[in-house]
């Protein structure tokens, strides 16, 4: 596990992006390219043969951030954490939530186990051939994003970013998403400001009913419902997630005032 830094450093509070199911941390360049201006970037890259459980996971994603901080002379950070990243995002915000000044889910895989055949998937991805595993990620594509909203170059990334990952780490992965929890009390005692980013047209993962269900938990959180949207909405040519933080007042500025949101 590691921090890359694809983009020029700003003067601005640190983001940290926790990536999907590839874990390359490579595809948030579409957004990071804008974000930048006002971040200094990091995007957490897990190696593709890393079988770290959850509680693994979290320490070595604090301790990097900690380092990260120290380095930077920076208090605290923006997370923003994607589908499986999101997942972990929570969990960090969650141990170390005095590290975290704000966090952004993006159709956060917290909902997996909400499709019983994604549950069926960790059982029958382990004993498909690889000839037809590598075949199913093209198939797979068309789920995880909405093409005719992206450049191909863009889906091309995604594709190639799918295929990078061994067809035993989609397995461990999948059943690290399985076994996912927090307790929702633990989510209640979160009282950072939340955006959640929810795709309409997810065809993965229920991601505005979760949206809505994690609103009943955090104490001060909204929710951006992205009604023409895929899974993998942040290759999207539509999607600016730099306008939609300044909508939402997440973005820093020198005179900020640290007023309260509440949850709409």
């Amino acid at each position: 596990m590691r921090f890359i830094s694809p983009f020029s450093s700003s003067s601005g509070p640190l983001l940290i992006y926790f990536p999907g199911m590839d874990g390359t941390g490579e595809l948030f360049y579409k957004q990071g390219q804008f974000l930048s201006q006002y971040f200094q970037i990091r995007c957490l890259s897990l190696s593709s043969y890393d079988k770290s459980n959850w509680s693994t996971l979290v320490y070595k994603a604090v301790n990097l951030i900690k380092q990260e901080l120290d380095l930077c002379s920076h208090s605290s950070v923006y997370l923003c954490g994607e589908s499986f990243g999101g997942c972990l995002g929570l969990k960090v915000a969650c141990q170390v939530p005095d590290l975290v000044e704000k966090m952004i889910l993006v159709n956060p895989a917290s909902s997996f186990n909400k499709r019983p055949f994604l549950k069926l998937g960790v059982e029958l991805n382990q004993w498909l051939p690889n000839f037809v595993y590598q075949g199913s990620t093209v198939i797979l594509l068309w789920f995880l994003g909405s093409l005719n909203r992206m450049k191909k170059r863009d889906s091309e990334a995604l594709l190639k970013a799918m295929q990078s990952l061994p067809q035993e780490m989609v397995s461990w992965r999948l059943s690290l998403l399985r076994d996912f929890t927090i307790h929702p009390k633990t989510l209640k005692e979160l009282n950072l400001p939340v955006l959640i980013l929810a795709s309409q047209q997810d065809q993965v993962l229920p991601s505005v009913e979760e949206g809505k269900e994690l609103l009943k938990y955090f104490p001060n959180a909204r929710l951006k419902i992205l009604p023409k949207s895929g899974h993998a909405c942040l290759l999207e040519e539509e999607i600016d997630i730099l306008e939609i933080l300044k909508q939402h007042g997440f973005i820093y500025e020198l005179k900020e005032s640290e007023t309260k949101f509440s949850a709409k």
